[in-house]
């Protein structure tokens, strides 16, 4: 199908003239209806959605809501303005098997095929805050019973205390009448290796610093893939009791190159964050060591399950994992109806 995000166009061309292919058009499905579940203390219709990262504005919010994701993250946004990398900015990939946490070399192009996984770099951009803060309060009064918008942000470095930064960028979200929260700490952007996710005592500080701003909306953190089973338990030692939940996994990162092997991206982006469907092993990896976790260690934080999501059985595969919702990005875009599909089976075990 024709993805509702072009990856042949700016991200500025796509916010201004998307959502494309179906979430394009005037004729909205009928939604099979479903059994209401529990997540983050509000009822929703199926706990299945698109992550930060496809959904650029209200349009492709209310596009969503329309074709029955009913958890949807508004694309992350900043206190500043931040401008997009050029093109290309998505990029097919070709692994040889599932990719590794260990930076992969990848061959990428523009052959879209399934099973579809691709590489993205956009450099988080986000347009001023007046600007998006009245977009995405027409993203939630685009909410239909039994659906959340949660409103993604990350905090921009070198504008003086980070976790000031973190918990602005939270209220200011908050103040859209968003229903929860969403920070954004693995960025592959940042460097594979050098995620803020993995700082725990920066972390601990930056999440005191958003509850204080905003102690009353659902709070999850946007988490890479940690290899270190240690590590992992150190970060909940510092924040499983803090937090609401935890959305896992961002991306993994890799070297897309093209048939010439020279950096796909571009020279200066040697790097990029790998979804899809060779990343799924690790997003269902984190999620099944995150429920371990949260029941060895009494804690009570949610599971999103990102990562790899393209047909029904993903989604229950997540579920059987541990997960608490599960989201799609890459299986969304390319295929839209995938919600539907979900629904028609869902809760009814017949996945």
């Amino acid at each position: 199908m024709t993805p509702f995000y072009n990856p042949t166009l700016s991200y500025e061309e796509n916010y201004q003239q998307g959502p494309f292919g179906l979430f394009a058009s005037a004729d909205k499905p009928v939604i099979p209806v479903t059994k209401p579940t529990s997540f983050l203390g509000y009822q929703v219709n199926t706990p299945f959605g698109i992550p930060a990262g496809p959904l650029l504005n209200a349009n492709f919010a209310r596009a969503a809501f329309a074709y029955g994701y009913d958890i949807c993250v508004y694309k992350t946004v900043r206190t500043v303005e931040h401008k997009s990398h050029p093109l290309p900015n998505v990029l097919a990939i070709h692994p040889e098997g599932k990719l590794s946490a260990q930076l992969d070399t990848v061959l990428a192009d523009n052959h879209y095929s399934q099973p579809l996984s691709i590489t993205n770099s956009f450099g988080v951009p986000s347009y001023k805050p007046e600007i998006w803060q009245a977009d995405m309060a027409r993203a939630v009064q685009a909410t239909g019973k039994g659906q959340i918008l949660i409103g993604s942000f990350q905090g921009t470095q070198g504008l003086g205390s980070i976790e000031d930064d973190y918990a602005l960028a939270a209220r200011l979200v908050a103040e859209t009448k968003a229903h929860a929260l969403e920070a954004n700490m693995s960025c592959p952007n940042e460097g594979a290796h050098h995620l803020l996710c993995f700082d725990f005592d920066k972390v601990e500080r930056i999440v005191h610093a958003m509850k204080n701003a905003v102690p009353d909306l659902p709070l999850l953190i946007k988490l890479a893939y940690f290899s270190d089973e240690q590590s992992l338990t150190n970060l909940l030692k510092k924040i499983g009791h803090l937090v609401d939940g935890f959305s896992t996994i961002n991306t993994l990162s890799a070297r897309p190159v093209n048939a010439q092997g020279q950096p796909a991206l571009s020279a200066n982006r040697p790097e990029g964050g790998v979804c899809g469907d060779a990343i799924r092993w690790a997003g269902l990896d984190m999620v099944q060591r995150l429920a371990s976790l949260r029941a060895r260690m009494e804690l009570k934080f949610a599971i999103v399950g990102v990562g790899g999501v393209n047909q029904p059985q993903h989604f229950k595969q997540y579920l059987s994992a541990g997960a608490d919702a599960v989201m799609s990005a890459t299986g969304a875009m390319w295929h839209p109806n995938l919600a539907l599909e979900i629904k028609q089976n869902y809760p009814t075990g017949a996945l």
